[in-house]
């Protein structure tokens, strides 16, 4: 068998390869929890916004 460097180099590509998808999908995933947590956020603002609104026309 050859013991070369590319053979060695060959043998490392998997798990290379699964790590960098374990990285994309991982990355992947916590970016859409940041943006679901500021959608969020963003909601419960205007919804506060609007109940303060309402709030301060029935008070008058």
């Amino acid at each position: 068998m050859d013991s070369g460097f590319w053979f060695e180099a060959g043998a490392l590509l998997p798990s290379l390869g699964v790590g960098l998808l374990f990285w994309f999908v991982l990355r992947s995933l916590l970016r859409a929890d940041r943006r679901e947590r500021e959608a969020e956020r963003q909601a419960e603002r205007e919804y506060d916004d609007r109940h303060d609104s309402d709030e301060a026309r029935h008070a008058e």
